[in-house]
């Protein structure tokens, strides 16, 4: 028998472990900590004093993907790399080693690792939890402002924050959202009257995702003929406020693209809801909305904590396989759901928006509006298999696709048309992010 085939046979018993590539000035080390845990990088800092940084994802890949490392040879090479490794790992005879980027993996018995520092390396998604605050979001999200600043918070928490307020046309449109009266005659001269947004909605109408027949020749046109009062106002609203804060710089390398990833989850989410049944289905402009600020927060993230936000980039590098949510926890006491459904809400944005993006990952939530939020976590896990949705990529359950009414094969086809129309929503991005 091969040794490939006795592998083989032994590895769904044996415990898993996982790699991760680090470099600095000083060379290469490889980190080995239990599979399911956060690669807790500031323990690796404090305890070598090595500024030690995770690999570009693609960098990993190629890494990881030489041809020598399937052999036990090229494996013993790897593993005589400056080690760190989790004591987790010398509870065992035999482990079973594996990468996520590249999906190499191998077994390595004890002897190889036992000239590895030991270390502290991982945290468990329970260890996380439990060092978190308690009590509502406003308190959790005051709890992490205090822990990163030096400001007492005395008055109202969106003034301490020194957030930009809503300009003038931002919040006439809130009202009109708002309004169940509210019509394309009350819009049109709302959009005429700002200059910017008129550029916009121009621009919009004459985008190839619509495909207009005929030359747009007005506002009117664009949005009468064209795009309509639900589309125009939930992009109006999602476009301004994206555009009041900056999209960081230090992200994290391989993240997609913040306004490609808000305008394929928006595209995706409408066309998802208006394929369940019309009795129950939620509203698909407020669907859109949603999807389009679902990663709001990220950018509330980065304005509030920008020195820290870069260790939290070179977290969520280091942990691709962990929940977004947890890495924030684990930094910043605080996470992107959070903070950016709070804020919304604050700015009087409609209940199903803050309450969808608020439970966005959370398919345990059982109350009014869960299906927008159950919408978003279905359009963002079939775009992280993509490749362009940010997070690990997890088997999404077959009940999700019951519980909406949708078919799991319909839906397939409907994700493979948006991909088909990739030009156009590159364009739509374009449009959207200047």
């Amino acid at each position: 028998m091969s040794v490939g085939v006795c592998v083989q046979e032994k590895r769904g018993e044996l415990p898993q472990f996982r790699l991760v590539l680090l470099h600095d000035a000083e060379g290469k080390a490889l980190a080995i900590l239990p599979a399911n845990s956060l690669l807790n990088l500031v323990a690796i800092w404090k305890k070598t004093e090595r500024q030690l940084q995770p690999v570009k994802g693609e960098d990993a890949s190629r890494y990881f993907s030489q041809d020598a490392l399937n052999f036990p040879d090229g494996q013993a090479k790897l593993l005589s790399l400056k080690l760190f490794i989790a004591s987790e790992c010398l509870q065992h005879e035999q482990l079973e080693l594996i990468e996520p980027h590249s999906g190499l993996s191998f077994i390595a018995i004890v002897e190889q690792l036992e000239m590895g520092q030991r270390l502290e390396l991982g945290l468990t998604l329970d260890q996380i939890t439990e060092l978190q605050p308690e009590g509502s979001d406003t308190a959790v999200i005051s709890k992490a402002v205090e822990r990163f600043t030096v400001l007492r918070i005395q008055q109202r928490l969106e003034d301490t924050l020194g957030l930009p307020s809503l300009p003038p046309t931002v919040k006439k449109i809130i009202m009109l959202r708002s309004d169940p009266e509210a019509g394309v005659k009350e819009l049109v001269p709302v959009v005429k009257l700002d200059p910017s947004l008129s550029a916009q909605v121009m621009s919009w109408a004459a985008s190839p995702y619509y495909a207009a027949p005929g030359d747009v020749h007005s506002i009117d046109d664009a949005v009468i003929r064209v795009l309509g009062f639900d589309l125009v106002i939930n992009m109006a609203l999602g476009t301004a406020m994206g555009q009041m804060l900056t999209i960081p710089d230090d992200l994290p390398r391989g993240a997609t693209p913040y306004w490609m990833q808000a305008v394929y989850n928006a595209s995706l989410a409408e066309k998802l809801c208006r394929m369940m049944a019309t009795d129950d289905r939620p509203l698909p402009g407020l669907v859109y909305l949603s999807a389009l600020l679902h990663n709001f927060g990220y950018l509330l993230l980065a304005h509030l904590f920008p020195p820290h936000f870069s260790l939290l980039s070179r977290y969520i590098e280091a942990n691709p396989h962990f929940a977004l949510d947890a890495i924030e926890k684990q930094i910043l006491s605080v996470t992107r759901e959070q903070i950016g459904s709070w804020l919304l809400a604050n700015w009087d944005l409609p209940e199903p928006v803050t309450v969808a993006i608020r439970q966005q990952n959370n398919l345990e939530y059982k109350g009014e509006h869960e299906q927008y939020a159950k919408l978003l976590y279905l359009s963002n896990r079939l775009l992280r298999q993509q490749g362009l949705s940010d997070g690990p990529v997890n088997k999404i359950p077959d009940e999700l696709y019951q519980e909406l009414g949708l078919n799991e094969d319909e839906v397939a086809e409907t994700l493979q048309e948006l991909m088909r129309n990739e030009n156009n929503i590159k364009e739509l991005t374009k449009i959207l992010g200047d």
